[in-house]
């Protein structure tokens, strides 16, 4: 399998692959010796796609027997246009079309003990850590998206399945739990909230609910594992959320997508433009969790987006401080509303402010990081090295303040030979730079 695209789409890859092992399937480490391939594509953008096609293409010409699934088998004409030679398109989460194709393409050699021994879920992250999707879906109508076209509108997980797969991977040795969705919290809206019974006593499914639950687990050790929420709105329920993180129930982290922060381009946008009130809440969320980390994404050259908006935007995250921030050129999408916007912003301006946002962004987080040598954190532990010509053993590692693939890490250096990824230590930082840390375990 080629698994492409954000996280949700890896939740979409693991069930597929679990679906089909089931069937007594087993996974190829490459093309010479699979009897089909899965291309599980991503659909977002333009340049997305194009990387969906080429991958389709290096599978087909290694290969020559291709499945096509994912955010992008949506727009099945486009793919046989380019390579007409594909099995199967289907789109995004039809895992049962998926399964069904794979049985035609290369069907199943059952063995006659393979539906006795219940097999555990295929996960492909390491252990220590998993993404749990709580939701598919979403219902905003953003000018730039094309999501809801792709996902579909909100359709949201039963609360009680969701606290049943997080303790499962818990009990499999996760530490850490991404949880995901389109808009996690809008998580329930479109089952008003239903409650479910779990352990005896009912739970809503509500995003502060969920949160709390989530945090009550324990590994196998009797230590809490680490709760990551990514794709947070900043809805008023949010603020329920921070004194969890408080109390070390939740990981004090929110990955939130403002896109922007001039009301204009908001409001082009079509997306909430209360700027000035996030300002005020982001304030009050530190008082109480002075911990906290916030991450965010934000879009430059929008149509329409003069150079007062984006000096507005600058300004406003000089004032936000927030610790990570990515950027992202604003690029046609095919379907999206923005296209047909006026004043389109040329590419020379787009890249110029992108470079400004990063230098901007890159000087708080550096400014961020350094604050934290001499402290003491914990860390979680993702790779071990192997010694060096003087013994010295170093591993990479993140802080509370860093999700896998997406923020920076901690380089820890003369660590024990016993330490294993996913142990959790402590560690005091020594050096920083503008994205990562370095230290070393603490006594």
């Amino acid at each position: 399998m080629v698994s492409l695209g954000c996280p949700k789409a890896l939740v979409d890859s693991e069930r597929i692959l679990t679906r089909l092992r089931a069937d007594g399937y087993a996974m190829s480490p490459d093309y010479a010796g699979a009897d089909v391939v899965l291309v599980n594509t991503c659909g977002f953008l333009d340049s997305a796609k194009e990387e969906s096609l080429q991958a389709i293409g290096e599978a087909i010409a290694e290969n020559g027997r291709v499945i096509v699934t994912g955010c992008m088998g949506e727009d099945a004409e486009a793919i046989r246009a380019a390579h007409p030679q594909v099995l199967a398109v289907t789109g995004a989460h039809q895992y049962e079309q998926v399964v069904e194709a794979v049985h035609e393409a290369a069907p199943p050699a059952r063995g006659p003990f393979v539906d006795l021994i219940p097999q555990p879920d295929i996960k492909l992250t390491p252990r220590h850590y998993g993404y749990i999707k709580i939701s598919e879906g979403c219902n905003h109508s953003c000018a730039f998206c094309i999501i809801p076209q792709l996902r579909g509108k909100l359709a949201s997980r039963r609360v009680d399945a969701v606290l049943r797969e997080a303790e499962k991977l818990v009990a499999a040795g996760t530490k850490e739990l991404l949880v995901i969705s389109q808009d996690t919290s809008a998580y329930g809206v479109d089952i008003r909230h239903e409650s479910r019974d779990w352990k005896g006593r009912e739970v809503r499914a509500h995003m502060t609910d969920l949160a709390r639950e989530l945090g009550s687990l324990r590994t196998a050790d009797g230590v809490p594992p680490w709760i990551r929420l990514h794709y947070v709105y900043p809805y008023p329920h949010v603020d329920a959320v921070i004194p969890l993180m408080a109390e070390g129930l939740v990981t004090p982290y929110l990955d939130i997508p403002f896109q922007h922060a001039a009301r204009s381009v908001l409001k082009a946008m079509k997306r909430p433009a209360n700027e000035a009130k996030v300002l005020e809440r982001l304030k009050g969320w530190r008082e109480i969790c002075p911990d906290l980390t916030v991450r965010s994404s934000f879009v430059v050259g929008f149509p329409g987006e003069t150079e007062d908006d984006f000096k507005y935007l600058l300004d406003w995250l000089e004032e936000a401080q927030l610790d990570r921030v990515g950027g992202f050129r604003f690029e046609p999408v095919e379907g999206a509303q923005a296209n047909d916007l006026p004043d389109p912003v040329p590419e020379a301006v787009k890249e110029e402010r992108y470079a400004r946002l990063m230098e901007v962004t890159e000087r708080i987080s550096a400014a961020k990081l350094q604050a934290k040598v001499g402290k003491t954190l914990p860390v979680i532990v993702d790779e071990v090295g192997e010694p060096d010509e003087d013994g010295d053993i170093g591993a990479t590692a993140r802080s509370q303040a860093d999700a896998p693939e997406i923020d920076g890490a901690v380089y820890l250096r003369n660590v024990a030979e016993t330490l294993a990824a996913g142990d959790i230590i402590d560690v005091t930082v020594e050096d920083a730079d503008a994205h990562d840390l370095y230290g070393v375990p603490a006594d």
